[in-house]
């Protein structure tokens, strides 16, 4: 291995918007990293799924398809 050619591994904190914050290690400059989704909160590992209805899209497609959940 070439010396000095790599960067720095430190541990770094990553912050959730849900509130959930951990400790990593990651190549990053800064010492915290915010993130939107993690495990905590994502919908493939919590098993909840969330539908953002965005302009009524999803009343739409709802009434235009006949099903209703």
């Amino acid at each position: 291995m070439k010396a000095e050619i790599h960067p720095n591994y430190k541990e770094v904190q990553i912050t959730c918007s849900c509130g959930n914050t951990f400790t990593t290690k990651s190549t990053l400059t800064k010492p915290a990293l915010h993130v939107e989704v993690c495990s905590e909160c994502h919908p493939f590992w919590t098993g909840k799924q969330k539908m953002v209805d965005t302009a009524g899209r999803v009343e739409r497609f709802r009434q235009k398809y006949g099903r209703s959940a």
